[in-house]
């Protein structure tokens, strides 16, 4: 397939010791871009696992800006979007990597809609199962009904949960995606004009909830968002921030308060916005504590 103006496509990848995670993504890359006129650029925030030699391979196709300190995901990938020039930005984390048809499937998806601005794949585990990364726009529910809660674990097929987590979706007859309110970061697809009209990402998200943040503006600014059930993305679950676990805890947990405060609960006096700073203060605590003791 020929490659043009029109097919001309940006990846940007935030990494943060991916170590030989990055290569694989990068190969992947290179092999499902084929017909693109394309260009990847790593934003690596203060890595320590040899990322420069990595991304030197995939030269000049991909190219690296390392920065001096760790800025969090939502600014590096500001800071790559910055960096790039394509009409159509692919994020990708360096822990995934593309499997055949995939962009080409979700970039016919947004040319045939033009409302989109954002579409994310279906994003599955090493094993083939379904991570559910297609979601209903985060409210109280969801602490309670989130991805790996007891609740969503023992009632999986309840509605409060498949709200949340879709991890089974049908499209309408005749289409090949469906409108959602977000999907995740690790993996999406979008225009760069949309990107632009709203911002970017909110950089006060270190880590955690700016894609759900990034999706909600999306929509409030008159776009759409969709999410292909059919295309398959390989996302290795944080192999990155395990190498910080306690900073990634507390910034999920902080994050997460951020946006109920940003979208949810809006008026500082709103009792629903103080018992959520109370509740996610306490979960923290208590993650922080049990992995403490089971890393003994």
């Amino acid at each position: 397939m020929n490659s043009g103006p029109s097919r001309r496509l940006a990846v940007v990848i935030v990494n943060y010791n991916a170590g030989c995670h990055l290569e694989a993504c990068l190969s992947s890359i290179a092999e499902q871009l084929a017909g693109f006129d394309w260009e990847a650029v790593v934003i690596d925030n203060c890595s320590t696992d040899g990322s420069e030699q990595t991304v030197a391979r995939f030269s000049p196709r991909a190219s690296l800006v390392q920065n001096p300190e760790n800025l969090g995901f939502a600014r590096a990938i500001n800071q790559g979007v910055a960096a790039t020039t394509a009409p159509f930005v692919l994020l990708l984390n360096p822990d995934a990597r593309l499997l055949p048809g995939a962009v080409e499937s979700m970039y016919a998806e947004l040319l045939s809609h033009p409302e989109c601005g954002v579409i994310g794949p279906a994003i599955v585990n090493e094993d083939g199962s379904i991570q559910g990364s297609a979601r209903g726009d985060p409210d109280m529910i969801t602490g309670l009904f989130g991805r790996s809660t007891l609740l969503t674990r023992l009632f999986p097929r309840s509605a409060l949960a498949r709200r949340n987590v879709m991890t089974s979706v049908a499209s309408r007859p005749g289409e090949t995606s469906v409108e959602v309110d977000w999907v995740s970061g690790a993996s999406m697809l979008l225009r760069r004009d949309v990107f632009n009209q709203i911002g970017g990402f909110d950089e006060r998200f270190f880590l955690y909830w700016e894609d759900a943040d990034f999706c909600r503006r999306v929509r409030t600014a008159g776009s759409r968002v969709r999410y292909h059930p059919d295309v398959r993305v390989v996302h290795a679950v944080g192999r990155s921030s395990r190498t910080i676990r306690a900073l990634a805890v507390r910034e999920f947990h902080r994050s997460a308060y951020l946006y109920y405060s940003l979208h949810v609960a809006r008026s500082r006096w709103h009792p629903a916005r103080w018992m959520a700073f109370v509740l996610l203060r306490a979960r923290c605590w208590w993650v922080l504590r049990r992995e403490a003791a089971t890393s003994r």
